[in-house]
């Protein structure tokens, strides 16, 4: 049986940091794991940011209220939904997700933690596993299913290599020419084209 691993910003929803980058005006934060490979590197740079800048989990959390899922995300998350199950992998975190979630239908998240200090600030973050992308494949496969990953940046190439099946979303052209082994889509018509390439191969 097929299962389909997806990452979420880039592929069903705008970056998070990239929006409230462009609210703030803090041009740094626009960095996204399509730029840094390492997502610890990244993480702390932006904790340090938001910590020099005095900016809340609030202060983010009101960005993401008014983001809204990249067009056409919905109609092809329940086309997929209705085909194979999908999960959702992310390196977003729980105190981030919830209204893009609600506005894509509640699919199944797994993702990390923040540590929220009393005042609201953000403390660090609490990763569910370390390389925790390419462990939700490599457990599925345990469990007989056929992965089918979906991915657009560095932080998830491992889970690529460790899917039967890969695809790049959308990839930046640094992505794209270091894993050219990865076959790229870069519009919703031409990943349902792959998708079904892939379901029809198994009949």
């Amino acid at each position: 049986m097929d299962i389909v691993c997806s990452d979420l910003e880039g592929i069903f929803t705008p970056e998070i940091w990239i929006n409230f980058a462009e609210i703030t005006g803090i041009e740094e934060l626009r960095l996204t794991t399509r730029d840094i490979s390492d997502y610890n590197v990244l993480m702390r740079r932006r904790l340090s940011i938001l910590d020099e800048n005095n900016l809340k989990l609030s202060d983010i959390q009101a960005v993401i209220a008014k983001m809204e899922p990249l067009e056409g995300a919905l109609e092809l998350l329940d086309w997929l939904r209705s085909m194979m199950p999908v999960i959702i992998v992310s390196d977003t975190y729980v105190e981030f997700a919830g209204p893009l979630m609600e506005k894509l239908g509640r699919p199944t998240l797994f993702c990390n933690t923040l540590n929220i200090a009393a005042d609201g600030s953000i403390g660090g973050y609490n990763l569910r596993q370390p390389d925790g992308k390419k462990k939700v494949a490599l457990a599925l496969k345990t469990l007989n299913y056929k992965v089918i990953a979906i991915g657009d940046s560095y932080n998830d190439i491992t889970m690529l290599k460790a899917a039967d099946h890969a695809i790049l979303y959308r990839p930046p052209q640094n992505v794209k020419k270091e894993y050219a082994e990865f076959p790229a889509v870069f519009n919703y018509t031409e990943l349902k084209q792959r998708l079904l390439e892939l379901i029809e191969r198994k009949k």
